[in-house]
């Protein structure tokens, strides 16, 4: 009889952790991300990703049957893990140089931003008349000749 009585319990037990479980987790809103701006600079690649776009040209020369990604990535981890400080050197100093390039950009870039956004309150007298195309605006022209040539009629 006391299994009967544990089972019983443990059911119930069950049916209030079920309940508590979906009292415990309201559902948030799932947010959406920004989107992305498209002329936004990228990133600078780091020393180990300047290493590998050259260690991946040689070793698809070597093994030119490997079709696996993640051999080429394993094998270019242990290659930089094994040089020297001298020998990776020439890769720090490329990754330096496009970094300097890429925060030239991304300043240059950002100035753009805040410069655009002080510019559309200059330009609200501009957008009502870029609500008409360029065909109506030259046709409303066109209209008004017309009415000034009857005028001299």
């Amino acid at each position: 009889m006391k299994g009967a009585k544990a089972a019983d319990k443990a059911k119930k037990d069950s049916k209030l952790s079920v309940k508590r479980k979906a009292a415990e987790k309201p559902k948030a809103p799932k947010k959406t991300k920004a989107g992305k701006d498209p002329n936004k600079p990228k990133r600078p690649p780091s020393a180990f990703f300047v290493f590998m776009e050259e260690f991946r040209k040689t070793f698809k020369e070597k093994n030119p049957n490997n079709k696996s990604v993640s051999v080429v990535g394993k094998a270019g981890g242990e290659k930089w893990k094994s040089l020297s400080e001298a020998e990776k050197a020439p890769y720090q100093a490329k990754a330096a140089k496009l970094k300097s390039e890429y925060t030239n950009k991304i300043n240059a870039y950002n100035k753009k931003q805040t410069e655009g956004s002080h510019k559309p309150a200059a330009h609200d007298d501009d957008e009502e008349e870029s609500d008409k195309s360029k065909s109506e605006i030259n046709d409303d022209e066109d209209d008004e000749e017309e009415e000034e040539e009857e005028d001299d009629d």
